[in-house]
């Protein structure tokens, strides 16, 4: 929802800060006030084409601002986060400089953007319906969304572009076959090859420190033979073993420790050391027996060795690589299989096309169904407004293949008047007729609609009288359920509105300027008395305002 507005030397304003409420509010006031001057200044803060002119006379440049509480927007807030743009507080700030020679500057949140992007951003934020490049009903794709979710079809859709997605894919895949198939069957061949070779090896990865370990010892036997034989005699075997001659001193210094106590605490470090040198002979004795001198099984070792090491120089690799390798060439060499062989590849890319045609016509089902409800609504609802006789259809119109939306593109149509062809909405409506088309789809879908914003210009374009109370009860219709603007020259409309907003012009200085005016309950019937009886107000058009007006 639209917090505040503030704009700063824009054509005919000086300084102004609005700040914006819930439900449907009006801007009246005498033409030429500059009440489209606010909307003008709002599309450019959405994206709209900069432009030189928009700088108020005399000043260096003009600037617009809004601020927007996005809380429950979850489209603004992804797109936010996509851009990596912050966010603080649920509030998108937006703001656009434009200087006296046309060039612009737009920020997010103090980052600065592109004008695509602010564009892309503002379609989420606010939706302009009148005579200004930001109107989303113009556009196809907005056309077909809109249609798709008062349809609920939604999901369906969702379900045709991930279909469409894997067709795409499957017939590159045969695309990029047929275009290198000698390339593959290269591959292929080598690939074969590849892992015939490491196959035969038959190496596995906890294979190499186990080998490496068994090669060290069977090279060094001989070495750890002698060792052990030398370790066993000092400590045991030969004359004066060390074992032996601790043996002998512990004898005999307990013979002496009786007496003098002080030789127990010698005995109790060499007792532990008397322990530990005998488990010491235990495992030399145990090692040496196992130890055996095999030149028939280190010889088998080696080749083993060198013919791993041969493979791993072979493919430039390590040798505890190898095995991952292998894995590789054969997940590869799958890969190959299923995309080398070309009657596959299309017999697959068929089963995708058919699969993507199948969710397509469940989609086109669907649409026809929501088309013809959609169309006789807003037709029934341009009856009482102006617009008798006149017709609205949406068009599915047939596609040559299935594109990811479908087997259709959703087009809009409209004819204002009886005996009218219908044609592309934007092409034949005015700009107060596209208005109030707008708003009666708007009315009719608003349970659906995702931009939380709407504010509608020349709506009351060429009506009057009963379709003007008409045309007021909707606004305010869809004001219980979005943010509603509208600018009015007409007091049913005025009367209709939660707030009121008087916009005035004045000169000053020889300056023009333009100012708005929140109205109470008592200027809100002056103001509608104005716009009943023109230049001269009598107690009795007084009187018939505050009857429009009501309790409100």
């Amino acid at each position: 929802m639209l917090r505040t507005l503030t704009i700063r030397d824009f054509v005919i304003v000086e300084k102004m800060t609005l700040e914006f409420g819930a439900g449907f509010t009006v801007l009246t006031g005498e033409t030429g006030a500059g009440k489209s001057i606010l909307i003008d200044a709002l599309a450019q803060v959405l994206g709209a084409r900069a432009d030189a002119l928009v700088v108020r006379q005399g000043a260096a440049r003009a600037e617009v601002g809004a601020e927007f509480d996005i809380a429950e927007l979850k489209g603004v807030i992804k797109y936010l986060q996509n851009q990596e743009l912050t966010i603080e507080d649920d509030t998108c700030l937006v703001r656009r400089v434009i200087d006296a020679g046309g060039r612009s500057r737009a920020f997010v949140n103090g980052t600065v953007v592109t004008a695509a992007q602010l564009r892309d951003l503002g379609e989420l934020l606010v939706d302009i319906h009148g005579q200004h490049q930001h109107q989303s009903l113009a556009r196809a794709a907005a056309q077909r969304e809109l249609l798709d979710a008062y349809g609920k079809l939604d999901a369906q859709a969702g379900k045709v572009a991930a279909a469409h997605h894997d067709w795409r894919d499957k017939a590159e895949r045969r695309r990029a076959f047929e275009s290198n198939a000698a390339a593959y069957v290269a591959e292929r061949e080598r690939l074969e090859w590849q892992v015939n070779d490491l196959a035969q090896l038959d190496f596995k990865a906890a294979e190499w420190p186990e080998l490496t370990a068994e090669h060290s010892r069977l090279a060094h036997a001989a070495s750890l033979i002698e060792a052990a034989a030398f370790g066993m005699d000092t400590l045991s075997d030969g004359e004066g073993a060390s074992l032996a001659q601790v043996n002998g001193v512990i004898s005999r210094l307990k013979n002496l420790a009786d007496y003098d106590p002080k030789l127990k605490d010698v005995l109790d470090v060499l007792e532990p050391a008397q322990l530990q040198l005998q488990e010491a002979v235990y495992g030399l004795r145990h090692y040496q027996q196992r130890l055996d001198l095999d030149p028939r099984r280190l010889r088998d070792a080696e080749q083993r060795m060198e013919a791993i090491h041969a493979a791993a120089r072979k493919y430039r690799t390590e040798p505890e690589q190898l095995p991952e390798l292998l894995e590789t060439a054969r997940a590869r060499l799958n890969e190959l299989s299923l995309a080398g062989d070309a009657d596959a590849l299309r017999a697959l890319e068929a089963a995708a096309l058919e699969a993507c045609v199948g969710e397509a016509r469940k989609l086109s089902v669907g649409r026809r169904k929501a088309a013809k409800q959609l169309a006789e609504k807003v037709t029934a609802a341009m009856q009482g407004l102006a617009m008798g006789g006149g017709v609205f259809e949406v068009a599915l119109n047939t596609l040559e293949e299935p594109s990811a939306h479908g087997l259709e593109n959703v087009e809009f149509l409209v004819s204002a008047h009886k005996g009218m062809t219908p044609q592309a909405l934007g092409k034949v409506a005015s700009g107060g007729e596209l208005s109030r088309i707008s708003l009666a789809i708007q009315t009719i879908t608003s349970q659906i609609a995702q931009v939380p914003t709407l504010i509608f210009d020349e709506v009351d374009a060429g009506i009057g009288g009963r379709v003007a109370e008409i045309v007021g009860k909707l606004l305010k219709e869809l004001g219980s359920k979005h943010q509603v603007m509208c600018i009015t020259h007409l007091p049913q409309v005025a009367a209709c509105g939660d707030q009121q907003w008087q916009v005035a012009k004045s000169t000053a200085n020889g300056k023009v300027a333009s100012k708005v005016t929140v109205l109470d309950k008592q200027q809100r019937v002056e103001e509608i008395a104005r716009m009943l009886g023109g230049v001269k107000i009598t107690d009795t058009t007084r009187k018939h305002a505050a009857e429009m007006l009501g309790d409100k």
